[in-house]
C-alpha cells in the first residue's frame, strides 16, 4: 500500500506537468517534440510570451516529483526497501531490473531538453546524491539480505539519476551502462537471496554459514554478480 500511495500520488504530479508543458505555445505530447522544443528555446519561447518562465519550472518540477517517486529518490526513498515484503522473484524483476528504472528513464529522456535549467539541477543532483549517501549508509546497517539490496539498489537509482540527468552525452552514456549493468547483477542478486531463504528459512547474515560450501555453484553466480556491482575487471 505504501508504495501504491507514493508512486500513484507522483504519478498524478507527473501528469499535472505533462499537461502543463503539453498545453503551453510551442508545447507537444510528444516527448520527442517536446524535448526538441526545450532544447532550442522554443518552449520558454512560448511561455515568456505568454504565462512567464515560471510556468516552465513548476511544470518540470511536478514531472520530476513522478519520475523521483518511480525511482525511489529522496524523499520518497523510504517506499522501496519496504517493499520488499513481496516474493524475492518480485523484487527481482520489480524492484531491481524494471519498475524502478521507469523515472530514471523519463530523466535521461527529458535530460537532453531540459538539464540547462536552473531548476532541473537544483532537483536532479541534490536528491540524487543524498539518495545515494544515504541510502549506501543504511545498507551498511542491515541484517537481512535482501534489505541490504535493496537499500544498495535506492543507493544506486540515486547515482544513475545523476548520471543521466546532469545532461550531457558521456553522462548519459554511463548512466546507462550502469542501468543495464545494475539491472542484470542486481536481479540475479536477489534470486541468489530467494534460493538461499527457500533453502535454509532465513536471510539473516547473523544466521547463515557455510551456505557456499552446500551451493558451489549458488556461490559462483552470486560471486560474479557482486563482482559486477563493484566493478571489478572485467565487469
Amino acid at each position: 500500500m505504501e508504495a501504491i500511495i507514493v508512486t500513484t500520488a507522483g504519478g498524478l504530479a507527473m501528469l499535472g506537468g505533462i499537461i502543463l508543458l503539453g498545453e503551453l505555445p510551442g508545447g507537444s505530447y510528444s516527448l520527442t517534440e517536446l524535448v526538441q522544443a526545450g532544447a532550442d528555446g522554443t518552449l520558454l519561447e512560448g511561455a515568456r510570451a505568454s504565462v512567464g518562465t515560471g510556468y516552465v519550472a513548476t511544470a518540470v518540477v511536478l514531472v520530476l516529483l513522478g519520475a523521483l517517486s518511480k525511482s525511489a529518490i529522496f524523499p520518497f526513498h523510504f517506499w522501496l526497501p519496504a517493499a520488499m515484503a513481496a516474493p524475492t522473484p518480485t523484487s527481482a524483476y520489480l524492484h531491481a531490473a524494471a519498475m524502478v528504472k521507469a523515472g530514471v528513464y523519463l530523466v535521461a529522456r527529458m535530460a537532453p531538453g531540459f538539464a540547462d535549467q536552473t531548476v532541473w539541477m537544483w532537483v536532479i543532483l541534490p536528491a540524487g546524491l543524498f539518495t545515494m549517501i544515504i541510502s549506501g549508509y543504511r545498507e551498511l546497517r542491515q541484517n537481512d539480505t535482501k534489505l541490504i539490496l535493496a537499500y544498495g539498489t535506492v543507493s544506486q537509482l540515486g547515482f544513475m539519476m545523476v548520471l543521466v540527468g546532469y545532461g550531457t552525452a558521456e553522462m548519459a552514456l554511463a548512466g546507462l551502462a550502469v542501468l543495464t549493468a545494475h539491472a542484470l547483477f542486481k536481479s540475479c542478486l536477489f534470486l541468489c537471496v530467494g534460493i538461499v531463504d527457500m533453502s535454509t528459512g532465513t536471510r539473516d547474515l547473523r544466521e547463515l554459514s557455510g551456505v557456499g560450501r552446500r551451493r558451489p555453484f549458488l556461490a559462483v553466480a552470486a560471486g560474479i554478480a557482486v563482482l559486477s556491482m563493484a566493478g571489478i575487471p572485467p565487469f
